[in-house]
């Protein structure tokens, strides 16, 4: 249970975080979706860094995967 609120805690700041950053106004469950799935993308592909830095650089890379998901989805969904 502990680490499903984690991530709809992480995802929350990350996909609002993201959002703001590209300009995207969305609703609060599709925020906390882009995060979590952002938080997914960005731990898978920034794994090493939370064996050096620790959790600071798992937040990052939910920030990093959640700007990837938003361009994908601005770039090949919406239209």
């Amino acid at each position: 249970m502990g680490i499903v609120l984690y991530m709809i805690i992480i995802g929350a700041a990350a996909g609002f975080l993201a959002t703001r950053i590209m300009d995207v106004r969305t609703d609060v469950v599709t925020t906390i979706g882009i995060g979590i799935l952002g938080a997914i993308i960005g731990g898978l592909v920034l794994r090493f860094l939370l064996t050096v830095m620790g959790m600071l650089s798992g937040f990052v890379g939910a920030i990093l995967g959640a700007l990837l998901l938003i361009w994908v989805w601005q770039t090949y969904v919406k239209r």
